[in-house]
């Protein structure tokens, strides 16, 4: 038996960059950091012949083009990941379709369980590549590159994605005081609604392909934001970071209709006036996790709980995508 941890990430600047529609022709850029929240993936060799796989549904088949879920049947289609004797089982810490991106988590994970099923070795940033291929190229999701990159290679991580689709990625620089600053006073809260990013990253994926002035625009100042962010960062100035969160965030939320609701933006209110600098929906918006820069956290925690919100707090992972078990 095979068991593969892939952590789940916060975005923390820049993030719609690594869209193809939007890089290919601007370049992108953005910071990215794993958490110790994971999709884990299992792969054993059952007694009999057949393909059983258990996700969030249940499937045994027969032949990979019967399978349903459309990665586990792109990923087992690979011509060096073929077999028709298999059993898939998938878990999590945080389930799909809260920001964090569980999808790209999820292929790092199965891809590097099936390549280590078949004994063989992948590296990083191959692992990153194949599954963006996966997700991008072969089902064509309108889906950009950092939560297949950050989920293999872990880290607070930040990611340059260049024209020829190349992407080069390098982890901070930044001190373990730093470090510890973030994981003290970065507040993850869930909203209560999960979403599918696909229909947010669809409209932005449009706009950006037909050169949309206002898009464009939007996505440049955000690629400026992940540079700042990253400066603020590796000077240890965790308060300038929270501004700039907060002024992302208030760029992203004209990016689409869909991207906030009522109930988000009092809740965001609300934290700016109990202890937050600032702060934004993580993933490509509509619902999910708020997370916040807080200069008093204790408050901050206190009041988001009071009026209903989840927290999940959570450090950082700096291996990435890992076999845990094999046996």
């Amino acid at each position: 038996m095979i068991i593969v941890q892939s952590p789940l990430r916060v975005s923390l600047g820049g993030g719609g960059t690594d869209l193809p529609s939007y890089y290919r022709n601007n370049e992108g850029f953005l910071l990215s950091a794993a958490i110790d929240k994971y999709i884990f993936v299992a792969v054993n060799k059952p007694f009999n012949k057949g393909i059983n796989l258990k996700y969030s549904s249940f499937e045994t088949v027969s032949e990979i083009t019967q399978i349903k879920h459309p990665l586990i049947r792109e990923a087992l289609s690979l011509e060096n990941l073929s077999t028709d004797q298999i059993e898939i089982s998938s878990f999590a810490d945080i389930p799909a379709g809260t920001g964090l991106g569980s999808s790209g988590s999820f292929t790092t994970a199965l891809l590097k369980a099936l390549y280590s099923y078949k004994k063989n070795h992948i590296s990083q940033q191959a692992l990153a590549e194949l599954a963006c291929h996966l997700e991008i190229e072969k089902l064509k999701e309108p889906v950009g590159k950092q939560d297949q990159y950050i989920a293999a290679i872990g880290g607070i991580t930040s990611f340059a994605f260049h024209k020829d689709d190349s992407v080069t990625f390098a982890p901070l620089n930044i001190s373990s005081e730093t470090i510890q600053g973030l994981e003290d006073n970065l507040l993850l809260f869930f909203t209560g609604f999960s979403r599918s990013a696909s229909s947010i990253l669809a409209d932005q994926h449009i706009k950006s392909e037909n050169n949309n002035l206002d898009m464009l625009k939007n996505l440049h100042f955000t690629k400026d934001i992940g540079y700042k962010s990253k400066a603020s960062i590796e000077d240890g100035n965790l308060e300038l970071f929270g501004k700039l969160m907060h002024e992302h965030w208030e760029y992203k939320k004209n990016r689409s209709l869909g991207m906030s609701n009522k109930d988000i933006d009092d809740w965001y209110e609300i934290a700016l006036k109990n202890g937050a600098i600032g702060g934004k929906l993580v993933g490509a918006g509509g619902g999910g996790f708020l997370m916040f820069m807080a200069e008093n956290p204790s408050k901050l925690r206190k009041v988001m709980i009071n009026i209903g919100l989840e927290e999940v707090r959570f450090k950082f992972d700096f291996e990435g995508t890992k076999v845990v078990l094999s046996s």
